[in-house]
Formats: C-alpha cells, structure tokens, sequence
C-alpha cells in the first residue's frame, strides 16, 4: 500500500471496518520498550512471563493495542483523525511469534464530528486478546497522499557475545559455591540468585538478613534454595567471606552492595587475606558494536598507579583469562599517548620494557606490543596510516591502560556513549572475585559469574594436569 487515504465524516457509514495484521517480533518488544522505558521482565523476557501472566497479558496487549492506533490513523478514519478518548480491556496474552489482527467497527456517528469505535485485537486463532471502544473526530476534508517510508532499525545487543556465548562456554562446568558480599539492593540480589538460577555459582548471601528479606519481599525475588548468614555490618560480610574463601568452603566471592575498597581491604589483607605471589587486578569483558570481536580492559577498577612489575602481573593474569575462554593466545595492546617511545611518558617506557619481558619469557601465553595509541590498538586503517606493523595494532584483543584513571575514564566513556557493559573479574587471589560496576545491571552480573565460572574451571584443569596452581 503505497498511499493512505482517509474517509471523512460524511463518508463514514455506520457498521463499516477496516483492520491490520501483524506478527510480533522479539523487535517489536525491544522497539516498544524503548520508546516507553518499561523493561519490565515480564514483558522482555519470555520465561519470566512465563511466572508472570498478568503482566505478560498486560505488557505484549499495549503493543497490541498499538495496532488500534495504526488503523485510525491510516485507514478509517484515516489521515486528520483526532483521538479524544479511549477504554480498552485486555483479556489474553501475546507472545512471540502471535500474529494480531487489529479491526475498529464503527458504533455511532455522533454531532460535532465524533465517531465512536469498536476496537478488538485477536490473535491468529480468533481469540479475543483486546477489546474496548475508542472516540475519535473525523477529518471533514478528503486526503489522499503518499505513505511516509519510515527509516529501517537495527536493535544490536549492547553485549551479544557476553551474555550468550558465555552462557555456551560454561556447559559441563561445576557451580561456583560463591560467597555474595552484602547483596542488599535489588541488583546486586537478583543478579545473585539469577546466575544461581543459570548453573553459575551457589550463592551464599552473607550480609544483613532482614534488609535481603525486605528487597525480595519488594522485588520478587525468590531466595529459595539461597543459604543466608546475618552479618552485623558489611566489613563483617566482607571478612566472613574472606575467612571461607581461605578455608575452602567458597570458591569465589561476588561483591553486592559494598564499596569496593571495603571488600578489597579484606582481600588484600597481608595477615588473613587472599594474597598469593601474583598481584591482584581487574579484567572487564566487553563487546561494542564498532569493534568486530569481543576484548579484555585492565585494570580499570583496582591498581591506582601500578609499577613496572605490577604491570607485569596485570598482564599475565589478563592472559590468562583469556586463554581460559578461547584457547589461544591473545594480542595485548599497551595502551599510552602516543605509538612512540617517549622519555617524558613513562608509559610508553613501560610498555616497551614489558615487550622485552614478554621476549625474554617473563610474559607467557599472548604476543605484545606498546607502545600503541588507542586508534592504533583497534584500527587497522590507523595503524597503517600511521606506518605501524605489528601483529596487535589494529586487532587488539587485550587492552592494558597506564593507569586506574584513564582506564576507569575510558570504561565509562564506552559504557555511557555505546551502550555496552562489561563482564567484570578480579584476578590474582586464591580465588576469583566477581566484582562489577555499582551501575551494572542484572544480566551483567550473571554473565560476570559466568566468566568466573569459567576461569575457575580453566585453573582446576591446569592444576590437575600438572600437580601446582595455575
């Protein structure tokens, strides 16, 4: 249908309908969701309605009764209608794959040009699942022109391999028992139970007991199956959860709602922390949609001003990590200014001394190079503007910044501006720390334990093929 064209007031006979046909699509939802804010889980995901059926009823019925609105304004009355009033009843759900047809009747014409509908939505089997009557005045001049071709859309998740190819990653692996540090809100609480729910980790909530009661209580959340121990305060969470990870009765601890310097305190503690000979850091995971492949950020989150040798530790673990996932060795930008060695930025002295490292065996598993510039690390039209060749300029698979600040700038400048998150791990103690932005949401958490998980396994297999720690 190339053209719309309406019928007016005059034209407009009593029992005359019109309609439209529709299939929804999982980005139907996503569209809808956007442009009204409402993410509700019951109306996003499918297995979740499952529990939810009022909402789920409710939910894909407003999409539904967006089809209302397209035939008004398109065919009867059509171009120059005037929505004054509306009453609609949902009465089924919709689901994936339901194909609505949408058809308005008219019941009366009344004065003043006022026109009153009859509205039902029902699905591909005849079923009834919108009903209602809406008022409308209808145009009193004839209009026929040609329909507005709207522009496509593309929806891009903001992290599709994060979320699902990790979830691949972990088959046939063991839960983590997982000691959950103060998961007092409703993210760091659900995100929790949903990667116990997934086969990640065995959560054990430790922190205050009636405040974790209250939030499921308000959120829904279930914590059956959940093992829960009162803590007086979060630095008690904090130690308790340390204590089990040295004794073996955890084998990862996931921060809820604590600073993380609190948490780490603990961690790092010389007399009864989780210290071993490697440095601790941190190792983001992230996916954007400009850069083809999914890539590591450290340490964005734990070293303020890492030395030479700290670095070195960053490094390792953050190969490690990634050779647990994809089993194979990882190209490792050292990110600075500038692609040039340059006295005045010790950076770029860094980055070549660690390059050296990694040539002389005290670097294993990945390929090096640094000093490179950001563009050069994941452009390969920069890198050959630039007269740079190197295996990792242009296709880095690990970026390591000079520092806390710039890493942590550079983590939410690709947060907020694209939209991704990023799976997030500390690396180095004698077990894994699930620890992830106080802004992440709930998929970002699971898919955080999901990494874990992985790593986890990864070091059990190296340490039964070869009798040590890996």
């Amino acid at each position: 249908m190339n053209s719309i064209t309406n019928r007016t007031y005059d034209e407009i006979e009593i029992g005359e309908s019109a309609s439209v046909s529709h299939m929804l699509t999982r980005q139907d939802i996503q569209l809808f969701a956007i442009m009204s804010g409402d993410v509700n889980p019951a109306h996003l995901d499918e297995e979740y309605a499952k529990s939810d059926m009022f909402h789920r009823i409710i939910g894909h019925g407003m999409w539904s009764a967006s089809l209302i609105s397209n035939v008004l304004g398109t065919q009867l009355p059509g171009p120059g209608t005037i929505y004054l009033d509306q009453s609609l009843h949902f009465v089924r759900p919709v689901g994936l794959g339901d194909t609505i047809t949408a058809r308005v009747t008219v019941l009366e014409k009344r004065p003043e040009k006022r026109v009153l509908m009859e509205c039902v939505c029902t699905n591909q089997k005849g079923q009834e699942v919108v009903k209602g009557q809406a008022l409308v005045i209808a145009p009193d001049e004839k209009v026929s022109r040609p329909r507005v071709q709207l522009p496509e859309v593309e929806l891009k998740d903001n992290c599709p391999l994060l979320y699902s190819q990790l979830d691949t990653l972990t088959e046939g692996k063991p839960a983590l028992k997982t000691a959950v540090v103060q998961p007092t809100d409703e993210y760091t609480l659900r995100g929790a139970v949903e990667a116990g729910r997934a086969g990640h980790i065995q959560p054990i909530l430790l922190g205050n007991a009636t405040r974790m009661q209250e939030v499921a209580k308000q959120f829904g959340i279930k914590l059956d199956g959940c093992e829960v121990i009162d803590t007086v305060h979060s630095n008690a969470a904090a130690e308790l959860a340390v204590s089990m990870a040295r004794e073996g009765r955890v084998d990862a601890i996931m921060k809820g709602k604590i600073h993380t310097d609190e948490l780490m305190a603990e961690v790092v503690n010389k007399d009864h922390g989780l210290r071993t000979a490697r440095r601790m850091s941190h190792v983001f995971f992230m996916q954007v949609g400009s850069y083809p492949k999914p890539f590591f950020l450290t340490d964005a989150a734990l070293n303020i001003k890492p030395s030479l040798a700290d670095k070195k530790d960053i490094v390792q673990n953050a190969i490690d990590l990634y050779r647990a996932i994809f089993s194979s060795a990882p190209r490792v930008a050292l990110l600075s200014a500038v692609e040039t060695v340059e006295e005045n930025i010790p950076s770029t002295l860094d980055a070549t001394a660690l390059c050296k490292m990694a040539e002389r065996g005290q670097i294993e598993g990945g390929v090096l190079d640094g000093p490179l510039a950001f563009d050069n690390a994941v452009s390969p039209e920069s890198a050959t503007l630039k007269g740079i060749v190197s295996p990792v300029a242009g296709q880095a698979d690990i970026l390591v910044v000079p520092d806390l600040e710039s890493g942590n700038m550079l983590y939410k400048q690709m947060r907020f501006f694209t939209g991704c998150e990023g799976a997030g791990i500390v690396l180095g103690a004698r077990v894994p720390i699930i620890l992830t932005s106080r802004a992440g949401g709930v998929a970002t958490r699971v898919a955080s334990c999901a990494l874990a998980r992985i790593y986890a396994a990864r070091k059990q297999s190296v340490a039964n093929i070869t009798g040590k720690a890996a």
